[in-house]
């Protein structure tokens, strides 16, 4: 009877080609078969590094499929690689039917580790020794994105983003929590890479001018003990403002801007004022 095969979950380059380790090397030159998102994206990478193994095509569309006939073939003894378009496998991209399914077949799963786009822009972010939570692409609804930033408020919030949707997604941040420090780490480790910390609106302007391309990494970041909402000083501001003659959607946007607070708080806060709960 022969052993069962082992299932290595091998990180690849995010972008430049030298961000891969030896160990990985060897591993897709030894194993019997590439698991692959694209066959075409990690054939260059194979043709770069002049490896010769087969590829087979494995992606969400296909995870089902293909991971009851990868593991027929595990259980026979090959050995398989499974690897993503760009970075670690499993950081929302396909793979965990055939996890699951290797664990359920006691079969050895190896992780190859390596490159990263997430743990790539944490290591750059200027709030790094706040934790930090991961989430995958950011939900659309601008509902399910408040229940996140709310449930995550106090630390760090590492999201994907797609070019297309940066600008609408920034807009509907700065109206959920204000004027918060947000990071934009863009095309990383390609020729083109950008990383630009700043105010949410201050992206929102940058971005609508100069429209993104590529891959992106959204770092929120999370309200520090001291940026923390106290009461008594928002209900000051508002009663300033308000007598000033300031409508509420005015005077919550001057606030939100002058401190970072979000601009709904400071809203529910202003119609329980005695001047606007007439």
């Amino acid at each position: 009877m022969n052993p069962k095969g082992i299932l290595y979950i091998c990180a690849t380059p995010v972008g430049n080609l030298e961000d891969i380790t030896l160990r990985a090397l060897r591993i897709l030159k030894e194993v019997d078969l590439i698991a692959c998102e694209d066959t075409r994206v990690t054939q260059k990478l194979l043709n770069h590094f002049e490896i010769k193994t087969k590829l087979i095509s494995y992606h969400k569309f296909s995870e089902k499929e293909k991971s009851s006939y990868l593991t027929e073939l595990l259980n026979q003894g090959k050995s398989i690689a499974l690897v993503s378009d760009a970075g670690t496998p499993l950081i929302s991209d396909p793979g965990i039917e055939l996890i699951k399914l290797a664990y359920e077949n006691n079969l050895k799963i190896v992780p190859i580790p390596g490159a990263s786009s997430v743990i790539t822009a944490v290591s750059v972010c200027y709030t790094a020794e706040l934790p930090f939570v991961f989430i995958g692409f950011l939900p659309k609804s601008i509902k399910d994105k408040e229940e996140i930033l709310f449930k995550y408020s106090n630390i760090n919030i590492i999201a994907f983003e797609s070019p297309n949707r940066l600008v609408k997604t920034l807009e509907e941040l700065f109206k959920l929590q204000g004027n918060r420090y947000i990071t934009v780490a863009r095309e990383l480790t390609k020729i083109y890479e950008e990383i630009k910390r700043d105010f949410t609106e201050n992206l929102i302007e940058y971005y609508t001018n100069k429209p993104p391309k590529g891959e992106i990494v959204l770092i929120i970041e999370g309200q520090r003990e001291e940026n923390k909402i106290n009461t008594e000083e928002l209900r000051e501001k508002i009663r300033i403002l308000s007598q000033a003659g300031y409508s509420i959607k005015e005077l919550s946007k001057i606030i939100s801007l002058l401190y970072g607070y979000p601009k709904n708080e400071i809203y529910e806060s202003a119609i329980k004022s005695p001047k606007f709960n007439l």
